[in-house]
């Protein structure tokens, strides 16, 4: 994906994910996420007929869209000066991740979909993904990032999955323009854009106990405020989005 100060080229790189529900949904069920829940595609951001076929509540957003001149020079004008996130412990509002696997930004964004909110309920006792997010929640970012990068369950997860998509499958050391960013609701009731690449989670404003990520209100703070930034930096509008939510027969 984008090149990142923390994922130099002598890291380790993953083959990119294809942002397909099938795919994330294989993923998440592979690594201990109960089958209530899988991905599904969000057909408009704007269209409230095509939005309501969204299965609901949607706990999370994955956004990917092409890196562009104009989405960095926001993200580092935001990020400037930031401190850097060093939250751990389990009275975190969010969970976030660092990236330091090259390409891996999808598995990042959906670590960070399946790490909060109610989806934590939906991890199966004695998974992989349950082991993985009990041994990060004690740990620092950076150590929570070393973790990851030594992960063989998520690694041969990942490659498993990244197979599984509708285009042809990228070499892993192949640069991608394209990124992942996620929008989850926190245990604060906050919504949070939470993005590997970037200093910390950040914090998007608070949702009501009723309203989840694709409520009116999620959108308008979250994924349209993003693509409204690139718009009006004459930015890359070409993006797909996936929700994580209920699987109903």
């Amino acid at each position: 994906m984008a090149d990142n100060p923390d994922t130099p080229d002598t890291a380790k790189a993953f083959v990119p994910l294809e942002n397909n529900p099938e795919v994330m949904s294989h993923l998440i069920h592979q690594l201990g996420v109960s089958p209530a829940l899988g991905f599904s595609d969000i057909y408009s951001i704007d269209d409230p007929d095509l939005i309501a076929f969204v299965p609901r509540p949607s706990h999370a957003i994955l956004l990917v869209f092409p890196i562009s001149p104009a989405y960095e020079a926001s993200r580092v004008a935001e990020d400037k000066d930031k401190a850097l996130y060093d939250g751990s412990g389990p009275n975190e509002p969010v969970t976030w991740f660092k990236q330091t696997i090259r390409n891996a930004c999808g598995l990042i964004g959906l670590l960070h979909a399946v790490s909060n909110g109610p989806v934590k309920q939906h991890i199966l006792p004695g998974s992989d993904l349950e082991k993985l997010l009990r041994d990060a929640e004690p740990l620092t970012p950076d150590a929570r990032a070393d973790l990851l990068y030594a992960s063989k369950a998520l690694e041969s997860a990942h490659a498993d999955a990244a197979k599984k998509g509708d285009s042809a499958v990228p070499d892993a050391d192949e640069k991608i323009d394209l990124h992942f960013v996620c929008f989850a609701k926190g245990s604060d009731g906050h919504l949070w854009e939470l993005d590997g690449r970037r200093k910390g989670p950040l914090d998007r404003g608070v949702l009501g106990e009723d309203e989840d990520v694709l409520s009116e209100k999620g959108l308008q703070m979250g994924v349209r405020q993003l693509l409204k930034r690139e718009a009006e930096a004459g930015g890359d509008l070409r993006f797909s989005l996936v929700s994580l939510g209920p699987v109903f027969d």
